[in-house]
Order: structure tokens, then sequence, then C-alpha cells
């Protein structure tokens, strides 16, 4: 049990708690998102939904998820963080329980976009409280074990959700998840505390939040932000084709069981990024010592070798390669994960944090759930005369999109460089 001091943001152990406390709270954040794609075989098989149906549903979620992230970010400079993100873990944990009782197109869309409403507030403000817990000395290790909930998340809500679905119906394993969630939340009320903003940078706690325009006015003068946002958009356009559609490539290409296509699809890739972010946050906080860009040098490179491997996923003949190609790919995304709101908060003031972390997720988002409906729609209408074929050729053309990513994040190293941003972001060190 986490120790219950009235000043926990003084306690070197309590900052690690916290980041241990949301990890839990975010292992729930992915599951519940993820649980739906388990189980696109199924439903697919009850409802008769086409691979775009099943593309709108998985993107309902992230559109909204996007589309509130400015409305979250603002809130989270101006309301208590803890707030949001036990409040909203209740909320989306309802949706999810909810999702059980769907039976068509318009309603599996309405919940999910419900979901992304109720967990757009979480990152913004979680990584802002987080931030104000961890300074730069330890801010990508804090980040990037919070990171690893994300792949187990995914894990969770892969493999449970189709081994329920295998076993007892696709709809237990959705109110099993949602309930949990709420117990979670309600139980961490309890210990879960607000810091004062900007404290890790030796900030008071007494300076107002930046309005619209102020935070607005920085993030375009800031090069490395605008360049960091279109490398999370880069990104997220193939993960989001990795959430959705994993497990009905492995059914449909390889003749994979639901729940073994559930596992298999989410296990080697969330483990290896999960070997992969711990590392990638180490390195990038001692990198970020020595030179204003190192975090997103780290980044770059894992987006860099993963492209390649993208390209040896879509391609791959047989299980073996596939499963070497996903290992490999895992491990270059957790380079890249570890920092992508780290890297941010060096060009960011304290107080507009959850802000910039909104708009961030808006652009990352957005233009990431375009990805799914992008491969449903190949699938459907590419050049090959098989579903399957044009599927893997649309994954390993994504490669193509990852490079871009690494390009434009070697753009905003180049611009860091002088650290003038950092200077002005970061604060006091």
């Amino acid at each position: 049990m986490p120790p219950t001091s009235t000043d926990p943001s003084r306690s070197t152990s309590y900052r690690w708690w916290v980041v241990f406390m949301l990890w839990f709270v975010c292992l729930f954040n992915y599951a519940d998102r993820q649980a739906i794609s388990s189980v696109f075989p199924e439903l697919k098989r009850e409802f008769g939904f086409d691979k775009v149906q099943l593309g709108l549903i998985g993107s309902a979620f992230m559109w909204v998820y996007a589309l509130g992230g400015p409305f979250a970010g603002y809130v989270g400079d101006r309301v208590r963080r803890k707030d949001l993100i036990l409040g909203g873990c209740l909320f989306w944990s309802g949706v999810t329980m909810l999702t059980g009782r769907c039976g068509r197109l318009w309603q599996f869309v309405a919940v999910r976009a419900l979901e992304g409403f109720g967990e757009t507030f979480y990152f913004p403000a979680s990584m802002s409280l987080m931030s104000d817990y961890h300074g730069r000395a330890t801010r990508s290790r804090a980040l990037a074990f919070h990171q690893s909930s994300v792949y187990a998340g995914t894990i969770a809500g892969s493999w449970l959700g189709a081994w329920i679905a295998e076993h007892y119906g696709w709809r237990l394993g959705f109110y099993a998840f949602g309930g949990a969630g709420m117990v979670l939340a309600l139980v961490l009320f309890a210990f879960l505390r607000e810091p004062a903003r900007g404290e890790s940078e030796g900030r008071g706690p007494a300076e107002p939040p930046m309005s619209w325009r102020e935070v607005g006015s920085a993030l375009i003068r800031s090069p490395t932000a605008l360049l960091l946002m279109g490398a999370f958009l880069a990104a997220n356009f193939v993960a989001t084709i990795f959430l959705t559609w994993t497990p009905t490539f492995l059914v449909e290409k390889f003749g994979f069981r639901l729940a073994a296509a559930g596992l298999s699809g989410s296990v080697f890739i969330q483990l290896a990024s999960a070997v992969g972010s711990p590392l990638g946050g180490v390195l990038a906080d001692r990198l970020g010592r020595r030179w204003a860009g190192g975090r997103i040098i780290v980044q770059a490179s894992g987006l860099l070798a993963g492209a390649g491997c993208v390209f040896l996923v879509g391609t791959a003949g047989d299980v073996g390669s596939l499963i070497r190609a996903m290992v490999l790919f895992g491990f270059c995304k957790g380079l890249y994960d570890s920092n992508i709101f780290a890297s941010l908060y060096d060009v960011v003031e304290p107080r507009a944090r959850a802000t910039a972390a909104g708009l961030m997720n808006t652009v990352g988002w957005g233009g990431g759930a375009l990805g799914p409906v992008f491969v449903g729609w190949a699938a459907t209408h590419g050049r090959h005369p098989t579903e399957v074929e044009n599927m893997s050729e649309a994954i390993a053309s994504c490669g193509l999109v990852y490079l871009a990513g690494a390009a434009l994040l070697v753009l905003a190293a180049v611009f860091l460089g002088g650290r003038s941003e950092m200077s002005r972001g970061a604060g006091a060190r």
C-alpha cells in the first residue's frame, strides 16, 4: 500500500507509487479499447459485417478520441487531474460493459465513440500528473515504465477477449473488463494524490494555466513540437493497423484459431515493446543529459529500423518469419513509444502539458484512425484476387509511413540542437 503523506510529492518512493498505480489504470484503458478487435471474426460470423464495416467500428473510437483531445487537455490544465483519470476510468469501464449489449452496426459504432470520449481524458491528465512527480532526470524512465502497461493491456484485451469469446461467447469479456476497471477506479480514489503543477521543475503552484491562444502560439513557434506531432501521426497510423487487424490477419492468412490469433497477434509485438520501451527510456535520459535532441534520436532510430520490420510482417510467407518480424517490430516500436510525451515536454511549459498532450493525441489519433479504414478498403478493393493478398500488401506498404515519421524526427532533433526551445519549455532543472 502506498504511503499516505499529506505531501507525497516530497517522497521519492511515492512518485514511483504514482506510476505503479497509473500503470493499472492504463492497462484497463488499453484492454478495454483492444478487446473489440480480438472478436472481429466473431462479429463477422454473427452479424455479417464486412471489412469496411469492421474498420469503421475500429476507427469510431479513434476519431472521437482524437476530436476530444484538445478539450480533454484544456480541462486537464484547469481541474484536478486525479478526478479526470479515475472518473474517466469509471466512465469508459461502464461503456465497455455496455458493448456486451450491442447487436447492430450503429450500436457498435456508438459505444466505441463513447469509449473514445471517456478515454481521451486519461493520457493528457496522467502524463501531466506524472511529469509533476518526475523531472528531467527520471521522466523518460517513469513514462517508459508506464508505457509498458499499454502493451500489457493490449495483450489482455486481445488474448483474454478472444479466449473468453471462444469459450463463453464474445459478450462476457466486455462485462469482465468493464467491471474490473470500475472496481480499480473506486479503490484508487483513496490513494492517488494531486501534485502541484510544475513542481518537478521547482516552480510554484500559483502560475495560472495558459490560454488557448498562448498554447497555440507557443506550439506554432516550436518547429520541434510540430514535427513531433507529425511523427506521432505516422507512428499511430501504423500502430492502429496492427491493433485493429492483426487477429483477423492471422486467422485468414495463417489459419490461426480465434484465441490463438488474439494471443499471437499481441503477445509477440507487445512483449518486445515492453523490452524496448524501458531500454528507450534509459537511453533517452542519458542522451538527453548530453544533447538536447537525445530523446528524439532514440525515437527516430526506432521508426527507422521498424520500417523494414513492418514490410517483413506484410510479406511473411510462413509463421516463423511472421513471428520474427513481429518481435523486431515490437522492439522498435517500444524505442519510439518510450519518449512520445517526454520529448514533447522538453519544449512545452509545465502549465500547458495537458493541453499539449491533448493536441498531440488529436493529431496522432485523428490521422492514425485512417489506418484501419485504409487496410479495410485496400483488402476489399485492392489489385489482387483475394482479400488476404490485398491486406498483406497494404500492411507491407506502411513501412513507408514509418520512414516518413523517422525523417520528421531527425528534423525535430536538428531544430532542438541549440537547446533554446528546451530551455523555454522545460524550465528550471
